[in-house]
């Protein structure tokens, strides 16, 4: 397995359900899903988790491969989530996806901005969302999982001295998605992407919920 992030994780705990499986049957799942995870993906450190957590929301852990961890991105984003940074997304499902729970960041999505700046320009509304919303970037987290336009967008923004936290970007797609993450991977800041056209809202949501757990278990410890 690739590691492109500089330095190492602390090891991850041996067992670990997710936050978000309340009941019985569901933390089952979780535990089961896990040891199968890691057993294929390995964990030893948080990236690890995050390849664990990814693969199982796409069933598949060919995902693990494809993930690209720069400039220590799950540090930073603990920061961020330390301090009650926004987490701002493309759109909406990846905002429900999210895990409300165990953080106090707010979370916005670019699809309730910059409306009109969409239809006046001629360009998609999650663009023009971002590029609304830029005044609230700094510090934040980015989470874009569907729209390639929005991360290309938000790769020009960042060019101009706004400076996320951290940025996950996997959007998916055969127009401008592997063009739109190779322009992120660039950039000197802390990112997770994926090569190729893979990645999705699943797999965006799956490694911010990763993040939520890994910062409420540094937290509670």
């Amino acid at each position: 397995m690739k590691k492109q992030s500089s330095r190492q994780e602390d090891t991850t705990r041996n067992t670990h359900i997710d936050h978000g499986a309340l009941t019985r049957e569901a933390k089952e799942i979780s535990r089961e899903s896990r040891i199968i995870a890691q057993e294929s993906v390995g964990n030893q450190t948080f990236e690890d988790r995050i390849r664990q957590r990814c693969s199982i929301a796409v069933g598949d852990f060919s995902m693990a491969e494809l993930l690209r961890f720069l400039h220590d991105p799950i540090p930073s984003g603990i920061r961020a989530l330390s301090r009650g940074s926004p987490i701002i997304t493309d759109i909406r499902m990846v905002a429900v996806g999210i895990q409300k729970n165990g953080h106090h960041s707010p979370i916005l999505c670019a699809l309730d901005f910059g409306t009109e700046l969409a239809f006046s320009q001629g360009i998609t509304r999650t663009s023009a969302g971002f590029i609304a919303l830029q005044e609230k970037m700094t510090d934040a987290i980015i989470v874009i999982g569907n729209a390639p336009s929005a991360l290309l967008s938000l790769c020009s923004i960042v060019k101009e001295r706004v400076i996320p936290a951290l940025i996950i970007g996997t959007p998916v797609g055969f127009v401008n998605a592997s063009e739109s993450k190779k322009l992120l991977r660039t950039l000197p800041l802390p990112s997770i992407s994926t090569e190729g056209t893979r990645g999705g809202t699943p797999v965006a949501v799956a490694a911010m919920n990763e993040l939520i757990e890994i910062f409420c278990e540094r937290r509670d410890d």
